[in-house]
């Protein structure tokens, strides 16, 4: 596979800024359609008459749609080209968008939710897959940092503009305003031209599908890297389910004023995937991902360590999360720029189970949360603690292979 580009009409969207837009664009959609919400989760209790494990639901529901979902756009973009599948998943997140902010009760908020993530994670997967069909492995993992630069604009606004909305308007507005997002990103698909030509293309079929997938979690190397990135991926989620309550309701932190404290975080991994983008061509991939792996696990052992012993108060938290989110610049990227760097033919199929398993986890675990949860940080921290451990653990599968 080259380094440069597949297809004649690729080369010419490679250099342009447009291509890094349109792609940030559709790779934010897991961000804004959770942390633009977050901000809202005590009022949609209040709203609809649930239990906090029940509108944690809502979180988690999404997540686990948003990973399995992949598992069929995958192959799909792989049969019939990037565009028309990602078009019409963000059709879908838009319809579900208007159900959610009609809905009166948790049930029909979980189900539209439901709807919103089958739709929307057609956005990354396929997004990833435009880039393994330009680039090679290592330019491949620089200009993954650049998108996730780009596209960290998201999570820093969104929980911020949830806030805001809340002030002058109820919940209900915040899925309005994923209306409109929705609208913008099938205008951005809608300007690409297709990154995989026709010859290409790979049938599509159940035996094919099936085994494919199998193929992939037979490749240690693979499976290092998607294990590695969904542990990191379970610790994030669980952040997000955790910090409204553990934040506002805990430590009584405004609602308005939790997006700002959600914001110096993404700053943090905004800037590790700046330094990121700058040193892979000087250290490598793996070598960064692992300083990554290492910082991360420390950081999430820390947070284990200040929650569940009320060490250092808002502080306690606020510090070591602080690290461990930014460790997300140094990890995803050259996480996935290596698991899909041995399939070109199928990148699609690859990057769809590369984020059914980040994804997954990420919803797994913010679900596990849920059950934990006992009205302090502790369940939060301890969990983000473990699985900063296993993610490092994971990475050994993929040294072992080096």
């Amino acid at each position: 596979m080259s380094s440069t580009t597949s297809a004649p009409a690729a080369a010419s969207l490679a250099s342009t800024p447009r291509l890094v837009l349109a792609l940030s664009t559709l790779m934010a959609f897991g961000a804004m359609s959770t942390d633009m919400y977050l901000p809202a989760l005590p009022a949609l209790q209040a709203s609809l008459q649930a239990s906090p494990a029940r509108i944690q639901q809502t979180l988690s529901l999404f997540l686990v749609g948003f990973a399995l979902a992949q598992l069929v756009w995958g192959p799909l973009g792989d049969r019939y080209g990037r565009r028309r599948p990602i078009m019409a998943g963000v059709a879908l997140f838009m319809l579900g968008s208007v159900g959610c902010a009609l809905a009166t009760t948790a049930g029909e908020m979980l189900a539209w939710r439901l709807l919103q993530a089958v739709g929307a994670c057609a956005g990354p997967v396929l997004a990833r897959a435009m880039v393994r069909d330009l680039y090679g492995r290592d330019r491949a993992a620089q200009i993954l940092s650049v998108l996730m630069l780009v596209m960290g604009v998201a999570p820093l606004v969104a929980p911020i503009i949830g806030g805001q909305l809340l002030v002058f308007f109820s919940w209900r507005s915040i899925f309005w305003v994923l209306l409109g997002f929705g609208a913008l990103a099938f205008a951005a698909a809608w300007s690409l031209k297709e990154t995989l030509p026709a010859d290409r293309r790979a049938p599509l079929g159940f035996r094919n599908l099936v085994f494919g997938y199998l193929g992939l979690l037979g490749d240690r190397r693979f499976l290092g890297y998607a294990l590695t990135g969904g542990c990191f991926y379970g610790g994030i989620y669980t952040y997000l389910a955790g910090s409204p309550f553990a934040y506002i309701e805990f430590h009584h932190v405004p609602p308005e004023a939790y997006g700002f404290l959600f914001a110096v975080n993404i700053c943090g991994m905004m800037g590790l995937n700046m330094v990121n983008s700058r040193l892979v061509p000087r250290l490598g991939t793996d070598r960064l991902f692992r300083a990554g792996l290492v910082l991360g696990a420390l950081s999430g052992v820390a947070l284990a360590l200040t929650a569940g012993f009320s060490w250092l108060g808002l502080l306690g938290l606020a510090a070591p999360l602080f690290v461990y989110v930014s460790m997300l610049g140094f990890i995803v990227a050259n996480s996935v720029a290596g698991a899909l760097s041995a399939y070109p033919r199928k990148a699609g199929q690859a990057s769809a189970l590369l984020g059914t398993m980040h994804y997954g986890l990420g919803g797994a675990f913010s679900a596990l949360l849920g059950l934990l949860a006992d009205g302090t940080p502790a369940p939060m921290g301890l969990l983000i603690g473990v699985l900063g451990v296993a993610g490092l653990a994971a990475g050994l599968l993929v040294k072992s292979e080096r």
